[in-house]
């Protein structure tokens, strides 16, 4: 989304939540007020200990600047003492980690956009809440890691939108079960929403046995890769997670 023409439609005292890697998404420094949300992983806050806080903060620092929100929302991340930031700017931490415990699919963990989304929705609170990008829809600019899970996402994103609960600056999909029941009305639109499912269902399948091919075809070649990744050093990142699970059990 374009900064300049979401300022314009919500106007200049709307509050703008930037996460992480505000460099991918500002060209110019920011001046209205905003908020920068640092996630963390099992090294800590990723801006801190990828050194990356400074290249960030200065891009969304004006008067208006509230400062940072180190948030967190699986078991397994940590956060960032404040003072490891290096900044003078305020810093909170954020755990939403038990809120998401039976509800997000526990083979994944939920996204920051998402987290905090879907956090603030049931704040109840008397303001306008929306979303700019989120779209779970890859490109050659923006990455879908697999520890999410961007299909359930989607599904609580779209419903607390058709809720109102909660807005989308992006061009919302359609909603594209309810003119087959607008021209069969007969059909319960509950037996129109499980016959998709399971059309769905059957074409997933479908796609998985050619998935399954492709692994096959390509077991050798991730062999050969695996083991040139274990002749590679140990990432930073990885360094400083151990160090710390290590601390954790002293």
């Amino acid at each position: 989304m374009e900064i300049g023409a979401l300022r314009r439609d919500y106007g200049e005292d709307a509050l703008f939540v930037f996460f992480n890697k505000v460099y991918k998404v500002l060209n110019a420094p920011f001046d209205g007020p905003a908020l920068l949300v640092a996630r963390s992983g099992p090294a800590g806050a990723n801006i801190v200990y990828r050194r990356e806080v400074a290249d960030v903060v200065r891009l969304v620092r004006s008067p208006r600047f509230l400062g940072i929100c180190n948030l967190r929302a699986g078991g397994h991340e940590r956060f960032s003492p404040a003072a490891e930031f290096g900044v003078p700017d305020p810093v909170g931490h954020l755990d939403l980690t038990a809120g998401f415990e039976g509800f997000y699919p526990a083979s994944h963990v939920a996204t920051s956009g998402f987290a905090l989304a879907v956090f603030l929705c049931e704040q109840r609170l008397n303001a306008r809440i929306v979303l700019a990008g989120f779209t779970a829809k890859r490109s050659t600019r923006w990455k879908l890691f697999a520890d999410h899970d961007w299909t359930f996402e989607q599904i609580v994103q779209r419903l607390l939108v058709r809720a109102g609960r909660l807005e989308s600056a992006n061009i919302v999909a359609d909603d594209l079960l309810h003119p087959i029941h607008q021209r069969f009305p007969e059909i319960a639109p509950a037996a129109v929403g499980a016959v998709a499912a399971e059309v769905l269902a059957e074409r997933l399948e479908t796609a998985n046995l050619a998935i399954d091919d492709l692994i096959r075809l390509t077991r050798p070649q991730r062999r050969f890769d695996g083991w040139l990744k274990g002749l590679k050093p140990k990432t930073r990142k990885a360094k400083i997670a151990a160090a710390a699970t290590m601390s954790d059990k002293a």
